[in-house]
């Protein structure tokens, strides 16, 4: 089912690397003549053309974008118990990681009575959407929502889709889950046309203000992306996501089962996601593949998985040894690393480029997916090698402070002059000699 790529006996540039993994992707281009008419809709007639496009695509309308309070507090109370304590422990994990993330203001002297300081502000509203296909996320409006609040986000929407199963609502779990985060407004509408709304706002049925966003994070399918590439410097965004994917580490220590389970559980999202493994064991390797052969069939979405495995967005990739390995995983960047090696902090501690490292046998992806204290919402696409997870950070945005006094300035100002006649900026240098009755003394 997974296909071998071997590498062993070469020494592969960086170039060649990219060009000989296993890699999946979309083509986001491909999708803007379809997604681009709802987003012009939607900018030009607000609430009334999402409406419209939900009808459409999702086969409901609901009778309002904005999720009554009551409906959202119902989802909460009818929430099984088990579900209710498994989210709250996950919340209150995510709150201790992401509250040491929260960043201060920093006061540089660079003279006597020139300071810099560079203060965090957060950013004023952010949507944040939580998708609505082949599962249900309550853990990804955990992910999203709760690094925006240590943030100090002051407005926040959550946008899901409406579901024709639960009266035009989305999901109730997704509801409850906005509720013990304490989100009251939830937006019921989904897909680029829940993007689309989200920047360009407008006014929901019963005449409410739907106010705009200036910042949208959060992952979707390709229709979403398409969108958010769309209205990108309307509003700010976190990323374009791409089809999830997990790389695992191992070598001979590794066990098979463990390894094999690991990859079909991130299978087990989508057809496209990739899930590779990349070994220095041709040992394990067979065991592996004979794993994944026999538990694939077993599991409930047997057919996504297979289709997963199979497609050219994985594989297994045989290696030399675990430094020809990490040479591999940090070419490939991806979202979610597993290292499953003798020594593994040690080998951890020497990756590059990954959205998250899974340390060891008892980090699973699926422990960062939803109680590890971490954040699930990663770069994809080898966008790792630049990009970094959602985090505090995403919500703020740094200002420098520049307070300088009369003589601090007067010190450096036949510089500044200097430098602005250097570049042809006369102009700059007199608003400097300007404070000084043309001169600086």
């Amino acid at each position: 089912m997974l296909t071998r790529t071997d590498l062993r006996g070469s020494t592969p540039t960086l170039s060649q690397l990219r060009r000989a993994l296993p890699r999946g992707g979309t083509d986001v281009n491909a999708v803007l003549p379809t997604v681009t008419p709802v987003v012009e809709a939607i900018a030009e007639h607000g609430a009334s053309a999402a409406l419209d496009y939900t009808e459409k695509f999702d086969k409901v309308r609901p009778g309002s974008v904005r999720v009554p309070a009551d409906v959202i507090a119902k989802a909460r109370a009818d929430l099984d118990p088990a579900v209710t304590d498994a989210l709250e422990e996950s919340i209150r994990r995510a709150r201790l990681v992401h509250a040491d993330q929260r960043r201060q203001t920093s006061v540089t002297e660079v003279v006597p009575g020139g300071t810099v300081a560079e203060k965090w502000i957060p950013v004023r509203r952010v949507g944040l959407y939580v998708p609505g296909g082949n599962a249900v996320y309550p853990s990804s409006v955990i992910m999203n929502v709760v690094p925006a609040q240590e943030a100090g986000v002051g407005s926040l929407v959550v946008a899901s889709p409406a579901q024709a199963d639960f009266g035009g609502w989305p999901h109730p779990t997704i509801l409850a889950a906005c509720s013990l985060l304490g989100v009251d407004e939830v937006w019921a509408v989904g897909g680029a046309q829940g993007v689309a709304l989200l920047a360009y706002g407008g006014e929901d049925t019963d005449g409410g203000v739907l106010d705009p966003v200036d910042l949208i994070t959060g992952p979707g399918n390709i229709y979403v992306t398409a969108a958010k590439r769309l209205v990108r410097g309307v509003v700010g965004i976190d990323s374009e996501a791409g089809p999830t994917e997990i790389t695992i580490l191992a070598d001979d220590s590794a066990d098979a089962a463990v390894v094999a389970s690991d990859l079909i559980s991130q299978a087990e999202h989508d057809v496209l996601a990739a899930s590779v493994l990349v070994t220095d064991s041709v040992a394990l390797a067979d065991a592996v593949d004979e794993a994944v052969e026999r538990a694939a069939s077993a599991t409930k979405h047997s057919e996504r998985v297979k289709t997963a495995l199979a497609g050219p967005q994985s594989g297994i990739v045989l290696v030399d040894d675990v430094d020809a390995g990490l040479a591999v995983v940090d070419a490939y960047a991806a979202e979610h690393l597993e290292i499953q090696t003798r020594d593994a902090q040690a080998v951890a501690d020497r990756v590059t480029s990954a959205g998250a490292i899974f340390v060891g046998t008892y980090s699973p992806v699926s422990l960062g997916d939803y109680s590890a204290g971490s954040n699930h919402v990663l770069p994809t696409s080898g966008s790792a090698k630049y990009a970094s997870g959602l985090s505090v950070q995403t919500f703020l945005r740094g200002v420098h402070v520049i307070d300088y006094d009369r003589d601090a300035l007067a010190e450096i100002a036949d510089r500044v002059v200097t430098l602005a006649n250097a570049e042809d900026l006369p102009a700059h240098g007199e608003a400097v000699q300007a404070r000084f009755g043309g001169d600086a003394e």
